[in-house]
């Protein structure tokens, strides 16, 4: 067993064959990946083309397993739910939703013009882009399930915190009054065929990665030049354990940032590797995925300031 996730984990989410056939194609033409610029350029091929193969796969299986909750479909599962369970529920069909955190602000539209307590569709619009499928298995691919598991349920228990305060203190108030008055016209969704929830996926999956291309290219750039470029003592005299307010400031820098968990995993790896702490690591990725700046913009027109 433990040689078959070895293998599952190094060949298959690792993809240690296209880090070789990548490093022997750099060698031929003539570069020393040895070199900053030969080890830039194999840690910026390689990590764009896997993150690009892992991303397609998942988003289509996502994408086929999203069909299956239309709206119609959610607002009648969630309606049986009440308190925190519903808050629970909400987040985790927040993480069937590859979507980020712009474009998951429709469906809080949606949900807060259905009559759900605004609540649980905050703990939806936090868990959405924070935690999917998706993320589960790339940050799998990087650093491990230990790792990707922790990620998860962080996200899901921030998502479920959060909506539950939010409701706690009334602040369903705050949500603009046009969203509110909004009547939704349920109309119950037909069940799509094999081929049409097929088709679906692919639509999705070609919108998704075209959406994000940007973003991830950035990413492992930005990876690559902490990677190879930036000395270990200067990141760890900056984020280091040594920071008392490594976590906050971390934090902070992601906030002005805007890109989804595909993009900003590259650059939590170089993190890792120049020696930054996980917490601290994972609080940079959670502030450019949640809280950044597009993001805010366009959630204020869903809700007053």
């Amino acid at each position: 067993m433990k040689i078959i996730w070895g293998f599952f984990q190094n060949q298959i989410l690792g993809m240690r064959w296209l880090y070789e056939i990548i490093n022997n194609v750099l060698t031929n033409v003539g570069f020393d990946i040895n070199s900053k610029l030969g080890s830039s350029l194999q840690f910026f091929i390689f990590n764009v083309v896997k993150i690009f193969i892992l991303l397609s796969v998942l988003l289509f299986i996502v994408s086929y397993i999203q069909s299956f909750f239309p709206p119609e479909r959610t607002k009648k599962i969630l309606s049986h739910f009440q308190g925190i369970w519903a808050n629970i529920l909400s987040a985790l069909l927040g993480t069937i939703t590859p979507f980020c955190s712009c474009s998951s602000i429709p469906f809080f539209i949606g949900f807060s013009s259905a009559g759900f307590p605004v609540g649980v569709t905050f703990s939806f619009l936090i868990a959405s882009p924070l935690v999917n499928l998706g993320s589960l298995i790339l940050i799998a691919s990087f650093f491990g399930l230990k790792v990707a598991f922790s990620y998860v349920i962080v996200g899901v228990t921030l998502a479920v915190i959060g909506g539950t305060l939010i409701e706690k203190l009334g602040m369903e108030r705050y949500v603009e009054d046009f969203i509110m008055s909004k009547s939704l016209v349920d109309i119950e969704s037909p069940d799509l065929a094999k081929q049409e929830r097929i088709n679906y996926a692919k639509e999705q999956m070609v919108t998704i990665v075209k959406n994000v291309f940007v973003y991830v290219i950035l990413g492992v750039a930005v990876g690559a030049f902490i990677n190879y470029w930036i000395s270990a003592d200067t990141v760890q005299s900056v984020l280091g354990e040594k920071n008392p307010f490594s976590v906050i400031l971390a934090t902070l820098v992601g906030i002005p940032l805007y890109s989804d968990v595909f993009g900003t995993i590259p650059v939590a790896e170089a993190l890792y590797f120049k020696g930054v702490s996980l917490g601290t690591i994972l609080s940079f990725m959670m502030g450019v995925i949640v809280l950044s700046l597009p993001s805010i913009l366009m959630l204020r027109k869903a809700v007053k300031p």
